[in-house]
């Protein structure tokens, strides 16, 4: 009797919004913190592996396939799903440089995990300054550019440049930073000089989802479903440096496109 009083008074009394509300954000703030010990404990295990595989590996492909399983891992403890979609058919035929939009810090494992070849990283100077996290970036044939200084920059671009004409694929975030609210931000050029240089196809990527999981200033993480589209080639031979803002232009048109294509998908769906 005294069992069936209480349960009609949890009928009666539901748990009040407020109480809900407080225990989600309880069980987000330790999912959250269960996320970083991981991503500390895989970054020293996997960054110490990935050391010692430079060692051995000439062009840096082994590595690459440690950060996929890094970042792969990270999205798995973070109950992250991701979808991808668009041109991926002949990714592999030559190389590319990959640009793509950012709204948070998981927008690296994602593409990690999203795309299906290798590529190598155009980051900025302070993440090569991270213990193991740099020594393992270096590794893996990641081209550091310190924005700072000009003309380490333009090295850095020179290096780029050449590493693409060899074969080598590139990643780059042409805002160069994460926006605050999902909206591109203006673009750098360094990027697009880059593309001219070396004559190949730019290929746009826009991520999204990412946003809602870790927005910039924000600590705390939350689980989303995350979709990548990749978009078309878009060939540069036709561009020089002069005309590499009309490159930018339909680089950012084409992102733009494909940002609204895939609201519209996710507002149907």
């Amino acid at each position: 009797m005294r069992g069936l009083s209480a349960s009609k008074s949890l009928l009666e009394n539901p748990i009040s919004p407020t109480i809900m509300s407080s225990i989600k954000h309880a069980c987000t703030v330790l999912h959250t913190l269960v996320i970083y010990c991981w991503i500390i404990t895989a970054t020293i295990v996997l960054g110490f592996l990935a050391i010692v595989v430079s060692f051995f590996s000439k062009n840096g492909n082994s590595v690459h396939c440690i950060a996929r399983l890094w970042g792969r891992s990270i999205l798995w403890v973070s109950g992250i799903r991701t979808e991808t979609s668009g041109f991926h058919s002949a990714l592999h035929e030559r190389s590319y440089i990959f640009m793509s939009n950012h709204q948070s810090n998981f927008d690296i494992p994602v593409l990690f995990s999203a795309l299906p070849v290798q590529f190598r990283w155009l980051a900025k100077a302070e993440l090569f300054r991270i213990p193991i996290f740099g020594s393992s970036m270096r590794g893996a044939g990641y081209i550091s550019i310190d924005r700072s200084n000009r003309k380490s920059a333009f090295y850095s671009l020179a290096r780029a440049v050449e590493a693409i004409r060899n074969g080598t694929s590139v990643m780059i975030f042409p805002e160069g930073t994460r926006s605050t609210d999902g909206i591109l931000l203006p673009y750098k050029k360094g990027g697009f000089v880059m593309a001219v240089d070396a004559g190949v196809p730019i290929v746009p990527v826009v991520i999204t989802g990412t946003h809602a999981i870790m927005p910039k200033g924000r600590m705390l993480i939350r689980r989303r479903w995350v979709r990548v589209h990749i978009g078309r080639p878009i060939e540069t031979a036709s561009f020089t440096r002069k005309s590499k803002d009309d490159l930018m232009v339909t680089v950012r048109t084409a992102m733009q496109e494909m940002m609204s294509a895939t609201a519209q998908g996710n507002s149907h769906g």
